[in-house]
């Protein structure tokens, strides 16, 4: 497999949106051995904008030059979902490595295109679930692992949040609630972080079920989710995911079942870890990275300079949108 011409991974980003102000973005540019050249949105006063306030020379307009620019050695594709296949394929095609954001593409067989073409080219391509480097998830990675709560029995996912203003029917506005863009609804966009979490702890998925509705029909994506799972280390699963109930009802929370306690903790708020076993109750506290992404680009910049392994790859990325497309049939 090929990696980088060089020395250092010279960024280009396709789509500097929302997500590359702080999540992901200026991490690359504090990684040794790391720099952005250049940057991209379809919107050129936008990409000359972000170019400036992040100390970046050059900006593009257009995908193709980005990715045709020489200077540019690995790309990174912050876009929404329905460009991921079609910017991976180009990226690959002139031989440059890709990081990708998640969910990793609206289909599966999106997935296996970016996939095959990739391999092909003999390419390195990275998916942005960086859960997987993250400290409150490497706590419960060592406490599973550790026997902390015995053998793993099951584990619950839950997701039940009230309407919010945002989840309309502009797709201009909101963008992952159009399933021709996200693939899904907020499905697609929150329960990829959790399957994939449960993908690296537990073994794949070796089998799924589940039902959708669009129940309250606020927009043209599925609002509801439920559906069972089993994973090779034979762990099984449960999740609910629903997207229009009252503020009474709100909760997000996954709890891992074991033979001797459980492990409860949130994807998206706060970031504590909770053990509960016949000993009593802990609580672990973690700090996260300014940058959330920072550990996982860490990972891919250390495999592309040969110096490490990231844990996050197109193959373990595809079997989470496998998995979820078996959650919605």
């Amino acid at each position: 497999m090929k990696r980088i011409q060089g020395d250092t991974v010279q960024w280009g980003i396709i789509g500097v949106g929302d997500v590359c102000e702080v999540k992901s973005a200026p991490a690359m540019q504090k990684i040794s051995r790391s720099s952005i050249t250049a940057v991209m949105r379809r919107n050129g006063a936008k990409a000359e904008d972000y170019a400036r306030r992040h100390g970046i020379d050059t900006w593009y307009d257009s995908a193709k030059d980005l990715i045709n620019d020489p200077n540019v050695n690995a790309i990174y594709i912050a876009t929404p979902p329905h460009v991921h296949a079609e910017y991976t394929i180009a990226a690959a095609e002139q031989g440059k490595p890709v990081y990708v954001e998640k969910p990793m593409a609206r289909s599966y067989q999106e997935c296996q295109d970016m996939i095959e073409v990739c391999e092909r080219h003999q390419v390195p391509l990275y998916v942005a679930y960086y859960r997987r480097k993250l400290p409150n998830y490497e706590k419960i990675i060592s406490l599973v692992r550790g026997g902390a709560i015995g053998d793993v029995r099951a584990v619950d996912i839950r997701i039940i949040k009230p309407i919010e203003p945002d989840l309309i029917a502009d797709s201009s506005v909101n963008w992952r609630t159009d399933p021709s863009i996200a693939g899904g609804g907020y499905f697609y966009d929150l329960a990829s972080h959790q399957l994939d979490f449960l993908d690296y702890l537990f073994d794949p998925v070796v089998k799924a079920f589940g039902l959708m509705r669009n129940q309250a029909g606020l927009y043209a994506a599925e609002d509801i989710v439920v559906g069972s799972f089993e994973f090779g280390s034979g762990v099984l699963g449960s999740g609910t995911w629903c997207f229009t109930a009252d503020p009474a009802s709100e909760i997000e929370e996954t709890t891992i079942i074991g033979s001797l306690g459980q492990i409860r903790f949130e994807n998206f708020g706060n970031n504590q870890v909770i053990l509960e076993t016949n000993e009593g109750r802990q609580i672990f506290e973690f700090a996260m990275p300014q940058h959330v992404q920072q550990p996982l680009i860490q990972s891919v910049v250390d495999d592309l300079l040969g110096k490490g392994e990231c844990p996050s790859t197109g193959i373990s990325a595809a079997r989470t949108n496998w998995v979820m497309e078996q959650l919605r049939s």
